[in-house]
């Protein structure tokens, strides 16, 4: 792929909305992703559109949202018109859109409205390879066209300090497994209601103590909880494996990111939200052995979800454009 893999970037499109994206906080993976192909210095990028395998649209539906969007209407037209708009721009100006219907382009988003603002083009929703961090396969997510992106959380931009060389694996984590987060969508809603302050082993919390510090905690416990919040994505994930905290998923429908090639298994639990009464006996029920494979695993994917600047082979942007290639390769150009 590294030697043949070629994306055209479409420069049609003003800032802030287009050729520009959120590089800190909960948007960072939309962002980061769209300045290293605008300014990176990456060999996937070609000034000639028709050396391209793939297209990249390079708006920013965080960005829409807060440009376009008025606050507390709940009404999304604004970033569909947008979508719609700039598809026809460059459907217009150039001929690859027309030539496969959309099919060999991309868009990248990690907002949870990023799928509403896709069906502004009907072809762009059911045809061309959506990048979605909410990545809902009861919502229109299509595993076999569309690509999950993980949602990463860097505050001021930069990975914690504690998360970036976590504990020595043979020291001792004291605590079977931790949760901090408020009430946002039902499974959360279940789990507090069967574990919060229930249990000292399992220490799950609404509302952190302000005598504790998060990532602390993360790192003192074997199990990190991921559970979805109304939109299935967690940026708790990419949080867990950075804690070397064997990440427990938590959700309903969620297609997790780069499962083409990574075996999630291999790093992680997955428990159905009916089972949530039974986690403790879950997590106590995994041997010794399993888990130390589970973190031995987490070892070995970690480089897969760090956004470099510059970039590296195997890091985030690099599966970012092996997930795309794959699906550029189920598709036939005529």
């Amino acid at each position: 792929m590294e030697k043949r893999f070629k994306v055209y970037v479409y420069e049609e499109g003003e800032l802030p909305i287009v050729h520009d994206g959120p590089c800190k906080d909960i948007y960072t993976s939309e962002g980061r992703f769209i300045h290293e192909m605008e300014h990176g210095n990456n060999r996937f990028r070609t000034s000639n559109p028709r050396a391209a395998h793939v297209y990249f649209m390079p708006f920013s539906v965080t960005w829409m949202v807060k440009y376009l969007y008025t606050p507390d209407t709940y009404n999304l037209t604004p970033l569909k018109q947008f979508v719609s708009d700039y598809v026809k721009l460059i459907s217009i100006k150039h001929p690859f859109w027309n030539t496969t219907q959309g099919a060999d382009h991309f868009m990248l988003s990690c907002h949870d409205w990023a799928p509403h603002a896709s069906r502004g083009n009907s072809f762009l929703y059911n045809t061309s390879i959506r990048v979605l961090c909410n990545a809902n396969s009861s919502e229109g997510f299509n595993p076999q066209r569309d690509v999950s992106l993980p949602e990463i959380h860097l505050y001021g931009g930069n990975v914690n300090p504690k998360l970036i060389s976590p504990p020595p694996s043979n020291l001792s984590r004291p605590y079977l497994a931790f949760f901090a987060g408020g009430l946002h969508g039902p499974i959360r809603s279940i789990l507090l209601q069967h574990w919060k302050g229930r249990d000292s082993d399992l220490r799950i919390y609404e509302y952190l103590p302000k005598d504790q510090d998060y990532y602390n905690s993360m790192l003192w416990s074997k199990f990190c909880l991921c559970p979805s919040g109304y939109e299935v994505a967690s940026p708790r994930i990419v949080e867990a494996v950075y804690a070397e905290c064997i990440p427990v998923i938590l959700s309903d429908h969620y297609v997790l990111p780069f499962s083409d090639v990574l075996k999630w298994e291999a790093f992680s639990i997955q428990v159905d939200i009916s089972e949530i009464p039974r986690l403790k006996e879950i997590l106590l029920g995994v041997s010794e052995d399993k888990y130390l494979m589970l973190k031995e695993g987490l070892r070995a994917v970690r480089k897969h979800f760090v956004l470099n600047q510059p970039v590296k082979k195997f890091d985030m942007f690099h599966m970012i454009l092996h997930s795309v290639w794959l699906r550029r390769l189920n598709l036939r150009v005529g």
